[in-house]
């Protein structure tokens, strides 16, 4: 990166953070030797995701790390439109993908703790579409061979352990669901209502009986459901009642409006040529209108200030700015290994068949919609057992570790996950700056 926009890019990230101060409580940076940091070790950080961008792995960054519900990092990197050269910004706005499922947990986490259901009732009981489900077999003489499915509980859809999975994956379960329009993403579905696209999933078979697997699915996409029946709101409705305007999330949303599409960052996905090129731009993208469908999967989009409520809630167990919205127990509870010792020691290395050159995921189980540290020496990264975690398909991360009293949150856009090691990378800077 040259001087020239090395130094545009610092203007306008302080433009952007004064801006936004003078209109909501932005999120003051303290001196990270209060809450036992080192200043110095973390501009590692900017160091190695600036690496990433001189070297057009990535095109920009926006990365936060607190410690003791104290901001000690918030940085702008790089660019969130390279052809536009438009600087990246603290508040630029990002697709979070898969990053939406925490957020769809703590919803239904809510309507648990208000006693609508238990995590042990079955879905049937709130969408008798799924009463009857089936679990596929293979096929005989060009004839599908199914089997009688058991109940799918809340408690398997919130741990991806319910049968279900994704349309993008190989398997002739994934192939029927895009035949029915069953799609992650609701841009290339033909369903119109997140009613309609359940009881056509509840047609298709289950890939595994449910609580004998983990695999990864659209088991979140379900529990938006059960949200809407069960609040009698629409998903979107109760989020922003909820959770949105309780955290001042003001900018988290399922599409982008017209007048914060200066802030929209543009996708890139890895190219031989060029280091990146454009997978989804800003103007033509499907995020620029409201959804058909509001799915607890894969549809929000927002801002790192934005997470970072969200996610130190989930730090203060449950409680930010005065606003509890769990109890702390519930949060705890959450944030545990859901997956018994029937499962094999590294249950999500099936999701890693779509991250470049990975294969096995160790030390790390499953809570309620995201990862869990189980056994930190074999992850790689120094981080704490229990640590919680999640991401999005376009290299947004991020994780709490309540041992540490740390969040950190890291959004760029390069699709897919995994492609660059943003995540892994953050967290090495993070730890190492630890130094009480």
């Amino acid at each position: 990166m040259n001087i020239p926009i090395s130094i545009t890019a610092l203007l306008v990230t302080l433009f952007s953070f004064y801006a936004h101060v003078a209109d909501s409580k932005e999120l003051a940076v303290g001196r990270a030797e209060s809450v036992g940091m080192s200043t110095e070790r973390l501009k590692n950080v900017g160091i190695n995701l600036n690496r990433l961008i001189d070297d057009k792995k990535i095109a920009g960054t926006v990365s936060l790390i607190a410690r003791k519900g104290k901001v000690v990092h918030f940085e702008a990197n790089g660019l969130s439109d390279v052809a536009a050269k438009q600087v990246m910004a603290i508040d630029s706005i990002f697709r979070l993908y898969s990053q939406t499922k925490p957020v769809t947990g703590v919803a239904v986490m809510m309507l648990f703790e208000e006693g609508h259901f238990l995590l042990t009732d079955p879905i049937s009981k709130f969408l008798p579409e799924f009463k009857e489900m089936r679990v596929y077999l293979g096929e005989q003489d060009g004839q599908i061979q199914t089997e009688p499915a058991r109940p799918i509980t809340i408690h398997q859809l919130l741990t991806h352990t319910s049968g279900l999975t994704y349309d993008f994956f190989n398997s002739p379960v994934a192939n029927m669901y895009k035949k029915a329009g069953v799609l992650g993403a609701d841009a290339q579905s033909p369903l119109t209502s997140l009613a309609e696209w359940t009881k056509v999933l509840a047609k298709q078979p289950l890939i595994a009986q449910p609580g004998e697997q983990w695999n990864y699915s659209v088991s979140m996409d379900v529990l938006g459901r059960l949200v809407e029946v069960v609040s009698g709101m629409s998903f979107r409705e109760f989020l922003q009642q909820r959770i949105f305007v309780p955290l001042d999330m003001q900018d988290t949303d399922f599409y982008v409006p017209a007048e914060k599409l200066g802030r929209f960052t543009v996708v890139y996905t890895p190219d031989p040529e060029t280091g990146i090129k454009v997978a989804d731009g800003i103007k033509t993208s499907p995020y620029t209108k409201l959804p058909k469908i509001e799915m607890g999967g894969s549809g929000l989009v927002g801002t790192v200030r934005d997470y970072f409520a969200f996610a130190q809630m989930l730090a203060n167990r449950g409680e930010y700015n005065g606003k509890r919205l769990l109890g702390s127990k519930t949060v705890e509870f959450m944030m545990s290994d859901h997956l018994t010792p029937n499962f094999p020691a590294d249950p999500l290395s099936s999701l890693m068949s779509l991250a470049p050159g990975s294969s096995r995921y160790w030390g790390v189980g499953f809570g309620l919609t995201g990862a869990v540290v189980t056994n930190p020496a074999i992850t790689g990264l120094p981080v704490s057992k229990g640590t919680f975690s999640w991401g999005g398909a376009a290299s947004t991360e991020f994780w709490v570790d309540l041992k540490e009293q740390i969040v950190g949150i890291v959004h760029t856009q390069l699709i897919p996950s995994g492609s660059q090691p943003i995540g892994p990378l953050l967290k090495s800077a993070t730890y190492q700056a630890i130094i009480d």
